[in-house]
């Protein structure tokens, strides 16, 4: 299992690819897929919080500093 940070940069990079496609439904494809893997980044995140012991080295200070830019 990964970090949230890293599902979360995997939306970015679908979010990416997504505005360089030709076609809508390729776009709309990778901004699901973007959309789940914003989904997976908070279901880690809840994870961690929940069950502390679970997190990867880093994590708390990532999350941390997460929640208090956003």
């Amino acid at each position: 299992m990964r970090k949230a940070s890293q599902y979360r940069q995997n939306a970015v990079e679908c979010r990416t690819l997504a505005a360089k496609m030709e076609t809508v439904d390729q776009r709309k494809l990778l901004l699901e897929m973007a959309e789940h893997w914003e989904g997976l980044a908070e279901d880690r995140a809840a994870l961690v919080r929940k069950y502390p012991k679970l997190a990867k080295p880093g994590e708390h200070e990532e999350e941390g500093c997460r929640s208090s830019r956003g």
